[in-house]
């Protein structure tokens, strides 16, 4: 089993709904690709001062579960996948910074 994790921040901070938005079509994709066995998000918990640190900081966290890397390359080449990234990148520009990694704990 493999996790991709990946940490997104919005370049802007986005409503509740669109972010919410976002995360449902992200996971849907996912799903949807029959690749995925899960796919988890959570919002990034802010401290004060963060934002004078010279690094990405995450708006949220998503964690996609698959069996293998051949299943993460085929989820990620999925119909769908490039339309859904390619229309959040156009209403909402972000970065991505992600790890591909062994269950942790």
């Amino acid at each position: 089993m493999i996790n991709h994790t990946m940490i997104v921040s919005f370049d802007q901070p986005l409503p509740e709904i669109e972010l919410d938005q976002y995360l449902a079509d992200i996971e849907r994709v996912m799903l949807d690709s029959g690749f995925v066995q899960s796919v988890v998000a959570r919002r990034h918990i802010p401290i004060p001062g963060e934002e004078a640190i010279p690094a990405l900081i995450a708006t949220t966290i998503v964690r996609v579960t698959v069996a293998d890397t051949d299943a993460l390359a085929k989820g990620f080449s999925a119909p769908g996948m490039h339309e859904v990234i390619d229309r959040w990148q156009s209403r909402h520009p972000y970065k991505v910074a992600w790890a591909n990694h062994e269950p942790l704990a």
